[in-house]
């Protein structure tokens, strides 16, 4: 892939059309953390017809696995033909174009349905049994219903699986959960919470290895406290919070999986396995966000670079002002091409590894912050003020260095995939 299809850049003017229309006049309260940003993206996805896009896709999908689960206890093989892409061509391209398109004007809005499907239902999705697929993914995948996805704890951010206090103990045939999360990206108002747990076991397994569970919360369950939503530098419209489980009772349908998932060496025991297969997949995002804001800083610099004057002159004459801008340039074809990558390997059903995610991840992130923090400069004094809106998303591109594991984790990261070849 080399360039965006025609059809993408159709979605792209729609898409701009309806940010302008129905995003823009609202921004300022998304931006201060006042409106929460799940009935505009419901909007959104009434509009665009995401939501019955999602639902369709979503019941073909689990039909197809319930006639598989259904031939295999008959003992009939099954079909290994490839159409199960088929007609999704394109798909991943289009959603690049509305993901960065909205990340560009509000960050924390589309970062807070990327959570609620990329990783919530996704998790749901790739752990779950067909029942608990079926129970709660129809209204997550149409926004009716808002999904956190709860792992980061106030003292195990980068160290997710090792410094994880959070814990399940089994009681007869249920579990009682206890512990803390923090900087829960929609868990103030989650509907469902998918939260990682440690096994606590009285087996000699040193607390650092024991095994992850993976569960499935509903809003109002006994024990469960949302906390409110933090204030923050960046990302308001995204709400982020605390989450508190005091001695919460889980049935054994809410553990992802299945009572397989206490089989050890089994696939849907390794609940770390499934969050790094999320790590990936969120920092391939955040190359998509980021494009967005470059974007964005990239169109909002060449419009005031023409219309700015000073000595009687357009400041997009002086050179140190051309330099800032061809910097910008240079880092969109970067960041575009990295994302034109992504989508071509992930088409090709070649996912990145953890280290390559995380390598772009590191990038992309970093070329967003520069970007925007020479938009401000370029804007001069116009730029600090929130009027101009380059200020905003130079506090937005600053998150991505933080938000889906540091950069300084990247790193190594990077490293460690270099040094295991």
């Amino acid at each position: 892939m080399i360039a965006w299809s025609d059809s993408d850049l159709a979605i792209r003017g729609a898409i701009r059309d309806w940010i302008d229309k129905e995003l823009r006049p609202h921004l300022d309260a998304l931006e201060s953390g006042e409106l929460p940003p799940y009935n505009l993206l419901r909007k959104l996805f009434a509009d665009f017809g995401i939501d019955a896009m999602a639902e369709e896709s979503l019941r073909k999908a689990l039909a197809k696995e319930r006639r598989t689960a259904e031939g295999a206890a008959a003992g009939k093989r099954q079909s290994t033909d490839k159409k199960s892409r088929e007609g999704q061509e394109g798909f991943e391209s289009m959603a690049a174009v509305l993901v960065s398109e909205l990340a560009g004007v509000s960050l924390g809005s589309v970062a807070s349905m990327g959570v609620s499907l990329g990783l919530g239902a996704a998790t749901i999705m790739s752990k779950g049994t067909l029942e608990q697929k079926e129970r709660w993914l129809p209204k997550i995948v149409t926004a009716e219903h808002i999904a956190a996805w709860a792992i980061t704890e106030p003292d195990s951010g980068s160290d997710a699986f090792g410094g994880m206090k959070t814990s399940v103990r089994r009681d007869g045939d249920e579990f009682v959960l206890k512990g803390q999360k923090t900087f829960i990206t929609n868990g103030p108002y989650a509907d469902v919470t998918v939260v990682y747990a440690k096994l606590d076991e009285d087996d000699g397994t040193p607390i650092r290895d024991r095994q992850v569970l993976t569960f499935v919360l509903d809003k109002g369950m006994e024990g469960l406290t949302q906390g409110k939503a933090f204030k923050k530098m960046g990302m308001m419209s995204s709400p982020t919070g605390e989450l508190f489980f005091d001695n919460v009772r889980l049935g054994m349908d809410r553990l992802l999986g299945g009572p397989a998932a206490l089989e050890k060496g089994s696939k849907a025991a390794d609940g770390r396995e499934s969050a790094r297969a999320s790590f990936s997949m969120e920092r391939v995002g955040c190359a998509i966000l980021s494009l967005g804001i470059i974007n964005e800083c990239h169109r909002l610099s060449i419009d005031y670079a023409k219309q700015r004057e000073l000595w009687g002159r357009p400041i997009g004459d002086f050179q140190l002002i051309q330099l800032k801008l061809a910097k910008m340039e240079v880092a969109r074809l970067n960041v575009q091409n990295m994302v034109f990558s992504a989508i071509e390997h992930i088409r090709a059903g070649q996912l990145p590894s953890l280290s390559e995610a995380s390598a772009i991840k590191l990038y992309s992130t970093e070329a967003a912050t520069d970007v925007a923090m020479d938009a401000v400069q370029l804007f001069g004094g116009n730029g600090y003020m929130a009027e101009y809106r380059v200020e905003q998303l130079a506090r937005d591109a600053k998150s991505l260095m933080i938000y889906a594991g540091s950069n300084e984790i990247q790193v190594t990261h990077v490293a460690k995939g270099l040094l295991a070849r």
